[in-house]
């Protein structure tokens, strides 16, 4: 009669702590949605660490030499040299 007692009593124990493994503040469900944010926050750095590198990359470019500069120009500013003509194509 005492085992059983003791047994009942260490299954209700173990029922508690698995209720609070799953249904607590600090459970699984609130453990899974820590791990979705984490990697959507690694998503985010990663793709702000890209656009960081390419603005690095440009400007050293813009630094570095004229080039740079020049197709900036051209493609931004519409801007033609003094002896140059521009001439568009439109397609249908």
């Amino acid at each position: 009669m005492l085992l059983r007692a003791v047994n009942l009593t260490l299954l209700a124990l173990l029922l508690l702590v698995h209720a609070d493994l799953w249904l607590g503040k600090s459970g699984q469900p609130y453990v899974w949605t820590l791990e979705r944010q984490v990697a959507d926050q690694r998503a985010a750095n990663d793709a702000a660490r890209l656009r960081n590198e390419r603005l690095h990359a440009e400007v050293s470019d813009l630094k570095e030499g004229l080039e740079m500069v020049e197709e900036k120009a051209r493609s931004e500013l519409n801007m033609l040299r003094p002896d140059e003509i521009l001439v568009q194509i439109r397609r249908r």
